[in-house]
């Protein structure tokens, strides 16, 4: 599955932790620069989610951004740019959302894989 990511500077970890369920980033928009809250005319072709980090967003440009993958009918995921936050975002898709994320996924081996929660 193809992403879309929005916000934050520099990704870090992110990629390795996208790619752990499959996503693979086509294309990154830090959000910060000018040029980068000029409002897109479309998204890429191949973006099946778009990934939004609210804590390096503006409101106008995240606003922009949600109303892009509403017309596109891309599913979205707002979250905080952090390791945990993103796999939270991940983890609440709904069962079918997962199953198609986790396609391929080395963890699901094609399966949507349940999250246990321990005491």
């Amino acid at each position: 599955m193809n992403a879309m990511l929005i916000g934050a500077d520099t990704l870090g970890n992110i990629p390795d932790t996208l790619a752990e369920y499959g996503i693979h980033i086509c294309r990154h928009i830090s959000g910060r620069n000018a040029a980068h809250q000029r409002k897109l005319p479309s998204l890429p072709k191949e973006t099946e989610l778009m990934i939004l980090f609210t804590d390096f967003l503006g409101h106008n440009v995240m606003r922009h951004f949600r109303e892009l993958a509403n017309e596109h009918q891309v599913r979205f995921v707002a979250c905080r740019r952090s390791v945990c936050a993103l796999k939270q975002s991940l983890d609440g898709l709904s069962q079918q959302e997962k199953a198609s994320i986790c396609e391929g996924c080395k963890h699901g081996k094609g399966k949507a894989v349940a999250k246990r929660k321990y005491d």
